[in-house]
């Protein structure tokens, strides 16, 4: 193993933990033993890490954490970035100094994290470079909602003469969603809240409110009519969707299952998707908004405000 460097050696750590499963309340920020890479991986100076709708929800009580193989004590947090510190035996591709982003399924809020190089994101942990020029806070954000993205469009394959209905537009997929779809040249119309209607405009959407009566009110915006949708927040969209004429094939959920229409995973996500993401970020053809910012000493504050499912863009922690 590449040995690390004086900086580097400590023998404990930082990571958030839940000593009983719960809300955001029940998050801890605890010392533990400093993790070691062993054969075949690496260990991350982790610098940020992205929150996401799945890490409350996999750890909101013990019956869910246990449908995702998760036990006390236990991390928290997926998407991660920093810099490469310890190289274990095997390993070959990265090296001490290299920075990178991926997943690491309920344990990347933490100082450091290791990494299975072959792994995935629900076992061992997926890497991947960072570009130059995408700095760690966006890259903390890609992993999952860009792979599930990704995924969401590869179901509904929009393009040039498609008018795509995105569900929760602006929320942490749906800031991904919008931009892909209208690099392939579809037009989008995405579901929000009034506040949200600037943040949609800016992304490339005409905004509509979410509520009764959204099937009339896309109708005024397109009378044309829609030919693919994706809901990213429950089955509101996707049933209006259906009320508009959209075949099932062209409908995709990601926190619903509705009879008929697939659902997207972002672990299904193409090989190459996550990389093609941070190109498109890495030359400014996709950008991605962070609604805020905190250290990891206000990790509650920081998922109260990510749980509440209002924010446009995405919520980071500083490590």
């Amino acid at each position: 193993m590449q040995e690390p460097s004086d900086n580097t050696s400590a023998a404990t750590s930082r990571a958030v933990l839940f000593d009983s499963f719960g809300g955001p309340e029940a998050l801890n920020l605890r010392e533990v033993p400093a993790p070691q890479a062993g054969p075949g991986q690496i260990r991350v100076r982790v610098t940020a890490a992205g929150l996401n709708p799945m890490d409350w929800f996999m750890t909101s009580d013990a019956d869910t954490a246990a449908r995702f193989g998760l036990s006390l004590p236990c991390g928290f947090g997926t998407d991660y970035a920093g810099v490469v510190d310890q190289v274990g035996d095997g390993v070959t591709g990265f090296a001490a100094g290299d920075r990178v982003f991926g997943g690491a399924m309920s344990r990347a809020v933490a100082d450091h994290v290791v990494i299975d190089v072959a792994g995935t994101i629900a076992a061992g942990g997926s890497v991947n470079r960072t570009p130059d020029g995408v700095e760690d806070r966006t890259a903390a954000t890609l992993t999952i909602a860009g792979c599930t993205a990704a995924a969401a469009l590869a179901v509904v394959a929009p393009g040039p003469g498609d008018t795509v209905l995105i569900g929760g537009a602006g929320g942490g997929v749906g800031v991904f969603a919008v931009q892909l779809a209208r690099l392939a040249g579809a037009r989008v119309i995405g579901t929000g809240s009034a506040t949200s209607a600037d943040a949609l405009r800016a992304l490339g959407a005409e905004p509509v409110a979410y509520g009764d009566g959204l099937a009339d009110r896309v109708r005024a915006l397109a009378p044309g009519g829609v030919t693919a949708a994706m809901d990213l927040h429950g089955t509101e969209t996707a049933q209006t969707a259906r009320e508009l004429g959209v075949p099932d094939d062209r409908i995709t959920t990601i926190a619903a299952q509705i009879d008929g229409i697939t659902p997207a995973n972002g672990a299904n996500a193409a090989p190459g998707a996550i990389e093609e993401i941070a190109r498109l970020v890495a030359e400014a053809q996709l950008r991605v908004p962070i609604a805020a910012a905190f250290p990891v000493e206000q990790i509650r504050a920081a998922v109260e405000l990510q749980a509440a499912r209002h924010v446009p863009g995405k919520v980071v922690i500083d490590i």
